[in-house]
Order: C-alpha cells, then sequence, then structure tokens
C-alpha cells in the first residue's frame, strides 16, 4: 500500500473495493468476491491502464496434487481451488467487461 501511495505513475488505487459477483460450484448461490486490489497506472507509453489484482501463494493458484487419502487439509485444499477459480473467472469477464486487466500476483513476483 505505501508502494501505491509514494508511486508517482499509479494514479488512484484502493483496497477490496470493488465487489464481483460470482456463482460458487460448492453451494450453487451467488457470493461477492472483493478483489484485493484496484490499480489504475500510467504505463510508459503514457496510457492508462487499469488493474485488479489479486495477492495469493503460488501454492493456491495451482491445482492440488490428488491424493489417495482425503485428509481435511487436501479437502480444504480442493474446495478453496475450486472457489478461486469460479472467483477469477468472474474477475476476468468484469475486467473483459470494463476495459480492465486482472491479475494474480504471487510471492514470484512480490520478491524484490
Amino acid at each position: 500500500m505505501k508502494y501505491c501511495d509514494l508511486n508517482q505513475n499509479i494514479l488512484e488505487w484502493g483496497s477490496e473495493e470493488i465487489a464481483i459477483p460470482y456463482r460458487s460450484p460448492l453451494d450453487g448461490r451467488v457470493h461477492r468476491y472483493f478483489v484485493d486490489f484496484y490499480i489504475k497506472v500510467l504505463d510508459v507509453n503514457g496510457d492508462v491502464q487499469k488493474y485488479l489484482v489479486e495477492v495469493k501463494p503460488k501454492k493456491q493458484t495451482r491445482e492440488p496434487k490428488k491424493q489417495q487419502r482425503m485428509t481435511k487439509s487436501y479437502i480444504y485444499e480442493v474446495t478453496e481451488y475450486v472457489k478461486n477459480q469460479a472467483k477469477w473467472e468472474a474477475a476476468r469477464e468484469f475486467c473483459e467487461d470494463n476495459r480492465m486487466q486482472f491479475k494474480i500476483i504471487t510471492e514470484d513476483e512480490l520478491k524484490v
């Protein structure tokens, strides 16, 4: 957040301000997904770009490896993965409709 405040190329930003409806494949109901960040940026060409950014551990962006035993942690990983996929698909559609880009950032991008 401090980075966003101090970066002169970031014209505006917000945290968890945009709610995107999505249908959960777990219960079939519509829920609201609050994306981590909205960022409006002035790029190197002088164009304004708008992004919705989700920050997640890389492990949560990959499908869990199939296991023989259905442990509580494995079931949790699978349900979170399925739920995140539904959220991210809704975010991509929202961004496409609103001329924005959706980005998922992991620890790989956050390393300095």
